[in-house]
């Protein structure tokens, strides 16, 4: 599979082996509260043990405080931190500095003006995800909404750092995301769940066959 997949928001051992043993490359623990898909760092950390080498274990944070990030990188061994909130360049270099690991920062998509910001994100961060800007509905959560963005709005744009393809994406129209973007990674929650913040270790299966023979 040359698509490189991340199951984001698991927590439990099962859904955990059915990525892994499906082929995905990137596995994400939630670490936001009000997220359905939240995980304990203690529970995150006998999961992330789980993962086998050639795997990454991603962290998912929003707009995290240093005493936040300490608490959960003591308990969980992480490969890579993820800021999915309004973290800006200074913000990301701080993080960067003080724990020595790959950062990759979210940029929300609802139009084009939003892509604006993706350069100088770049710049800082070591890779970019385009994301689903959120519902303008109070209480959408910042990711994981299951909406999707144009994807035209990336077809044949470069970037200086890898990127990753998430929002709204499923089992039946991941391919097509893949064919509209030239996405070579993407990433995916709420369109593996069976009920919101529930992995499904049929969808999870069923989304990495989906992208077999990209």
């Amino acid at each position: 599979m040359s698509v490189a997949v991340k199951i984001c928001g698991l927590s439990e051992p099962d859904t955990l082996r059915a990525a892994v043993t499906g082929g995905a490359r990137y596995v994400g623990f939630v670490f936001y509260p009000p997220s359905p898909r939240a995980v304990a760092p203690a529970m995150a950390g006998e999961l992330a043990r789980l993962v086998p080498t050639g795997v990454r274990s991603v962290g998912l944070f929003v707009d995290p405080d240093d005493a936040f990030l300490e608490h959960v990188i003591g308990q969980v061994p992480l490969d890579v931190i993820q800021l999915h909130g309004s973290e800006n360049p200074r913000r990301i270099v701080e993080i960067k500095a003080r724990y020595r690991m790959p950062v990759m920062k979210a940029v929300k998509i609802g139009g084009p003006d939003d892509l604006a910001a993706a350069a100088d994100l770049a710049e800082v961060a070591d890779r970019l995800l385009f994301d689903a800007k959120p519902p303008s509905k109070t209480g959408a959560l910042p990711g994981g909404n299951g909406v999707a963005f144009d994807w035209t709005l990336l077809a044949g744009r470069r970037w200086s750092k890898p990127w990753m393809l998430s929002g709204g994406l499923t089992p039946e129209n991941v391919a097509e995301a893949v064919r509209v973007t030239g996405a070579t990674e993407v990433d995916v929650s709420s369109g593996v769940e069976d009920r919101p913040g529930h992995k499904d270790a049929a969808l999870i299966r069923a989304f990495l066959s989906s992208l077999g023979g990209l």
